[in-house]
């Protein structure tokens, strides 16, 4: 038995070491690899920790900026109700100017008539003199029209006479026809 075990043994002997040698060889490739790997993930997390503290900083400005902005609303809602309470205030005391204006000219009698006599009431026809009186509403074209007459003769007989400038109660002549 003794040729038996030894057959056995060497057999065997130099199958083992053999088997001991690859799975050694094999976990060595796959610690290669696995540091590899490792050596990966952490310059992946080294890039992410940078971007993190991108974001970060971001976050920080954006909230800076908000609180400035909110800050500056209030301002100038603040700023804005301020010239609004003042603009009110301004109306009330114009409105009782206005309405003291009004009293007071409610209470003045009329202007006095112009040199030369009374001021002729505008009666809608032509006057003694050949004159006519303007009334609320009158334009030069109109009295022409009313009268018969052209827009030029009437410019014609008042030289001086702007148009735009017409008042109540102002007499102009009118050619005749």
């Amino acid at each position: 038995m003794d040729t038996l075990s030894r057959d056995s043994n060497s057999g065997s002997g130099g199958i083992l070491p053999v088997a001991g040698l690859i799975a050694a060889a094999g976990a060595l490739i796959l610690a290669i690899v696995a540091l590899v790997q490792l050596n990966k993930v952490k310059a992946t997390v080294a890039s992410q920790a940078d971007e993190i503290a991108k974001i970060a900083t971001i976050e920080n400005e954006v909230r800076s900026t908000a609180a400035k902005s909110e800050s500056d609303l209030k301002n100038l809602r603040d700023g804005i109700q301020t010239a609004l309470n003042q603009v009110g205030t301004e109306m009330v005391a114009l409105r009782a100017q206005v309405a003291k204006v009004e009293e007071e000219m409610k209470k003045k009698p009329a202007p006095a008539a112009a040199k030369g006599g009374a001021a002729a009431a505008p009666t809608g026809v032509r006057n003694a003199d050949g004159t006519y009186t303007i009334a609320a509403g009158d334009t030069l074209a109109k009295v022409a029209k009313k009268f018969g007459v052209s827009l030029d003769s009437v410019l014609a007989e008042n030289p001086g006479i702007e148009p735009s400038r017409l008042r109540v109660g102002q007499k102009i002549r009118l050619p005749g026809r």
